[in-house]
């Protein structure tokens, strides 16, 4: 059994991002991220402390909005006009889930598609439908299909099957890997918890993505023996003998899956660093689009 660990892989995708990032910088340019965050949600105060620490290290020029949870609608699509008329920043992201009676939908088509590197604004997800280039795919699932294409695992007319059907991850991914091109080419089945007998579905997998967000959800009996299987879950379970109470697992039971795996991802450490590694990449292509189009 092989562990398809991220953090190598992010490596990579920010030794690109290093590189693009001295030629946009060489010729006077700088990348600009801004992060929305709206209330005080602990999961995403720190999803967006990584983002921005992420974009300093690299030198990007980052903007952190920190908006209360009673923020009106009319306040945050008013701060998304304004970001999406400043030259300086390149992408902007808005922290989900939001608070209270705040529209996402409404929220995420605000976004200017030439700046949604988060990859969920209706031309966007159109683009990712079309296999457009010029569109960004959200960051998650480009981030399991580059651990795909990078540990070599072989993609063209296996049986994909995905457990999840959100726009952020399981009809993204779905897309994806049904395209033409690396780490894609492949036959994609969409499952989720209405599907009759899923273990009869998901053990037709070669490689099995799970992202339904319930903890430990995939056992044994869902997956056949020799496997790829991607984890995409990150749960919080309680856990008394944690120093913080909890403990983070993912959508798979690891232990008793991973035996029967060719490979498959960690919680944490697989795909969750992914994540961020994407969206500094589809911020460096916002940033040289930009330029391109100047």
């Amino acid at each position: 059994m092989k562990l398809i660990e991220g953090k190598p892989i992010a490596e990579a995708v920010y030794a690109e991002c290093r590189s693009e990032l001295e030629k946009l910088k060489a010729a006077g340019h700088l990348p600009g991220l801004a992060v929305v965050l709206v209330g005080d949600d602990p999961a995403s105060k720190a999803y967006v402390g990584s983002k921005d620490r992420k974009c300093q290290e690299l030198g990007f020029h980052s903007l952190k909005i920190e908006l209360s949870a009673d923020t009106s609608m009319e306040t945050l699509l008013a701060k998304i006009e304004e970001l999406n008329a400043d030259s300086s920043i390149h992408g902007i992201l808005v922290q989900l889930p939001l608070p209270g009676d705040l529209e996402e939908d409404t929220v995420i088509r605000a976004i200017d598609p030439s700046k949604d590197v988060d990859g969920l604004h209706p031309v966007n997800l159109g683009k990712l439908a079309m296999e457009d280039p010029t569109g960004f795919a959200p960051c998650t699932p480009s981030g399991c299909q580059r651990m795909l294409v990078e540990m070599g695992i072989e993609t063209e007319g296996k049986n994909v099957v995905v457990v999840g059907r959100s726009l952020l991850v399981g009809k993204s991914i779905a897309l994806l890997m049904m395209a033409k091109g690396p780490g894609a080419n492949a036959t994609v089945t969409v499952a989720h918890s209405r599907t009759r007998d899923l273990p009869s579905v998901t053990r037709q997998a070669d490689i099995l993505v799970a992202a339904i967000g319930r903890p430990h959800f995939i056992g044994a009996e869902h997956v056949k023996e020799g496997a790829v299987v991607i984890d995409v879950g990150i749960n919080r379970v309680e856990d008394a003998t944690a120093k913080r109470g909890y403990r983070l697992v993912g959508d798979v039971d690891f232990d008793a899956v991973a035996e029967k795996c060719e490979a498959i991802t960690p919680v944490p450490g697989g795909v969750g660093v992914m994540t961020i590694a994407m969206l500094m990449r589809n911020t460096i292509r916002a940033c040289q689009m930009a330029v391109a189009a100047s």
